[in-house]
């Protein structure tokens, strides 16, 4: 057993500085995937690397490598990770907490001039929001050959830019992805949910994550004047969508427990208010911890939608754009992040994650685990997105012990 301890004050002060880049009014960050402000993130996290005396390097996606060598380091390197990119009113912990708890454990490790016998690295995933580039975890996924290289650069923003040439511009286009042994890969996030801090746990300790599925639906009626049109002969695609967002709310409470259904984006066309909607773009958001009761839940999605585009004479295009199954994380890195929290102290439970996250492509090319605290009222992905300095501090303490049970050393 070792007696290595994190600086919490260290940590917390770099979850704030990191956070003034993107800083919103109410206390959140807009830091969207291969900004201006995405880079100056990046910038900031490979200059503290680099005065840490770790080796920083980028791949092809734009993830980001800082490693600090072992005593052998032919061993795969045990890695931590996230990611700094945001949502467009995102908090200052989702990702970036991951991030820098890596970076601490890196500087609590130098502090006391510990060796660890692998090398260890903390990695920046891009795009792991998907925000701005749908789908989300593109950089990760690209790493674990989810997505090939030219597939994942031609993943496109609204206004048609594209990843491959957003990486380009900020200068974070490098080479290669993927490819090489990870000896564990563990990522410390706050919870995004109200669990740990209604049983008054520290600590999550996360045995998986949930399948999940998002779609894409366009609604196609016809445009016409909302005066004179009678309602017996509209084509009115808001109305059937309409019936479809009724249809998600539905079968998200009726596949219980641990079924997640949202409609997260609407756009309306013409979007005028005296003209009967011609047209409606959607998106539906599926999750579910066993993956058969995902499946049903798809199942039912598309036979509500067909439906409702019958029942209205609409044409349906419904696609399914991007899916993962239930992920079980590695037995021994569930047990050393268990383990890390017992020599800490903390009062603990096991969790299974509702979000996707980074660690859960990762779980296909390298034993992986997961570390949650607490945030408060369960809230993120929202500017007021809030944990105490305690209990970040206390799961980084527990990344760090189980890094150090998986590198090893002295």
């Amino acid at each position: 057993m070792h007696n290595l301890k994190i600086d919490s004050g260290r940590l917390w002060n770099s979850l704030m500085e990191m956070a003034k880049i993107g800083a919103t009014e109410k206390g959140g960050v807009c830091r969207l995937a291969l900004t201006d402000l995405d880079r100056e993130s990046r910038d900031l996290f490979v200059r503290w690397c680099e005065d840490s005396g770790c080796t920083v390097s980028f791949d092809a996606m734009g993830n980001i490598f800082a490693r600090r060598p072992g005593r052998n380091n032919d061993l795969p390197p045990v890695m931590a990770g996230s990611h700094l990119d945001s949502q467009p009113t995102g908090g200052k912990f989702d990702g970036a907490y991951g991030v820098l708890a890596g970076l601490e454990v890196v500087r609590a490790l130098n502090d006391a001039e510990f060796e660890t016998e692998a090398p260890v690295e903390v990695a920046v995933w891009t795009n792991e929001e998907g925000s701005r580039f749908p789908p989300a975890m593109v950089g990760s996924g690209a790493f674990a050959r989810i997505f090939d290289l030219e597939e994942a650069h031609g993943k496109a923003d609204m206004d048609g830019k594209t990843i491959g040439e957003e990486l380009a511009r900020i200068g974070y286009k490098g080479e290669g992805c993927g490819g090489r042994d990870i000896g564990a890969y563990f990522e410390a996030h706050i919870e995004q949910g109200p669990v740990l801090e209604a049983k008054e746990k520290t600590i999550g300790v996360v045995t998986g994550g949930q399948g999940q599925r998002w779609y894409e639906i366009v609604l196609t009626g016809r445009e016409s004047h909302a005066g004179p049109t009678p309602m017996a002969t509209r084509r009115d695609a808001l109305v059937g969508a309409s019936e479809i967002v009724q249809a998600v709310n539905r079968i998200g409470h009726e596949f219980q427990p641990g079924a997640c259904a949202t409609v997260g984006m609407m756009q309306v066309s013409p979007n005028s208010r005296n003209v009967i909607p011609g047209e409606v773009f959607m998106t539906v958001d599926f999750r579910h911890p066993d993956d058969d009761r995902l499946k049903a839940m798809n199942d039912a999605l598309r036979v509500a939608a067909d439906a409702a585009a019958a029942k209205h004479t609409l044409m349906l295009k419904f696609e399914q754009i991007w899916s993962f199954p239930a992920t079980p994380f590695e037995q021994s890195c569930v047990n050393a992040v268990r383990k890390g929290a017992e020599q800490a102290g903390f009062s603990h439970m096991d969790i299974v994650s509702g979000a996707g996250h980074d660690a859960i492509y990762m779980a296909g090319v390298a034993p992986s685990g997961m570390i949650f605290v607490p945030c408060e009222d369960g809230i993120s992905h929202n500017e007021i997105e809030n944990a105490t300095p305690e209990d970040i501090a206390a799961g980084c303490q527990v990344l760090l012990n189980a890094i150090v049970d998986k590198a090893g050393g002295r």
